[in-house]
């Protein structure tokens, strides 16, 4: 599957509603000038190519300044991983194929009703006296 490109009219409804079996996305926050950016490119398209129940998106911080603010990036690349609507993983730096493989396989194992549960503990401390 090809990398998708995302805006800010576009963000929020692909995490929620991916159109990947998994729920899985994946966004890479990039610019074109940056140098690790390039390099990551052909890695992140191979694993594209080669998950396609997962959706691979981009984010051009260049052109989605507000965007790129509103998602706290503070250097590029930065890899984000969504899964059924939730945030479970964000990094900068670029990812050699096998640690970016690895990062798929534990996403994918992850048990969503737990991570659920655990964000309704932390909100239920955090909003305690």
């Amino acid at each position: 599957m090809a990398t998708r490109e995302l805006t800010a009219e576009n963000f929020e409804s692909t995490i929620l509603t991916p159109d990947a079996e998994s729920g899985i996305v994946l966004v890479d926050f990039w610019a074109e000038w940056c140098g690790p950016c390039r390099a990551f490119a052909p890695i992140y398209g191979a694993a594209a190519t080669d998950n396609p129940d997962v959706v691979f998106a981009k984010v051009d911080t260049e052109a989605n300044p507000d965007l790129s603010g509103a998602m706290n990036i503070r250097s590029i690349p930065t890899l984000m991983i969504f899964r059924d609507g939730i945030g479970v993983f964000s990094q900068a730096g670029a990812l050699p194929r096998p640690a970016l493989d690895d990062l798929l396989r534990q996403v994918r194992a992850l048990d969503m009703d737990d991570v659920r549960a655990e964000i309704v503990k932390q909100q239920a401390a955090a909003s305690a006296p």
